[in-house]
């Protein structure tokens, strides 16, 4: 089972099992990490935005055009790492994906 190494909004480590073929919304909404997912993971808020850890950002799947006009509007974007977490779905290849769930807006 992949884990996943997460920063919640208070700052908090915590490390997680996942369940591979979920997608990473699914996975910290039922740890309650602080992602609310409002759209139950459709693409269509930003409440599951987080911010991947640079190591692991580039072995991720492109955005899709939905996603980076969604990301793009949120306060807290980072080019580089601001993700949704619905969009990510989990594999054994990103056992240890360190990831930190980004501020509310």
């Amino acid at each position: 089972m992949p884990k996943i190494n997460v920063v919640n909004r208070a700052g908090q480590a915590h490390v997680i099992e996942a369940k591979s073929g979920q997608t990473l919304m699914e996975i910290l909404r039922d740890h309650n990490m602080d992602v609310e997912a409002i759209c139950g993971g459709c693409c269509s808020c930003a409440t599951c935005h987080v911010f991947i850890d640079d190591a692991w950002a580039a072995k991720l799947p492109a955005r899709s055009a939905d996603e980076q006009e969604l990301v793009e509007e949120t306060e807290a974007y980072k080019p580089a790492n601001s993700r949704l977490s619905c969009q990510i779905k989990m594999t054994d290849a990103l056992d240890g994906m360190a990831v930190t769930v980004a501020p509310e807006e």
